[in-house]
């Protein structure tokens, strides 16, 4: 659909987009990829989401990236989504901020 035919209503911008970071390993996993793999990946993804939010004006940006069933999960595993995590956030925050 192109924007000129969306309704007035339907190009409003919301203030608040929440993503919620699902299915990356089953990702990987379909591609014949590790698990780490599709976790570096869904992050290069949140960054292309976000970009798109400010060029938008989106005001609040929300991102569900870990829940506590995630400890579950095999240490180093764990180990690699908190160490991608902080990279990103120390690499990303001033630049999008």
């Amino acid at each position: 659909m192109r924007e000129q035919d969306l309704t007035e209503t339907e190009r409003k911008i919301p203030d608040h987009v929440a993503v919620i970071m699902d299915g990356n390993g089953r990702w990987a996993k379909k591609h014949g990829l590790p698990r780490t793999e599709g976790h570096r990946v869904g992050a290069g993804r949140v960054r292309e989401i976000v970009e798109k939010c400010l060029e938008l004006g989106v005001k609040y940006f929300t991102i569900y990236a870990f829940s506590k069933e995630n400890w579950k999960r095999p240490g180093k595993e764990v180990s690699g989504i908190m160490k991608l995590s902080e990279v990103f956030f120390n690499r990303e925050f001033n630049r999008l901020k």
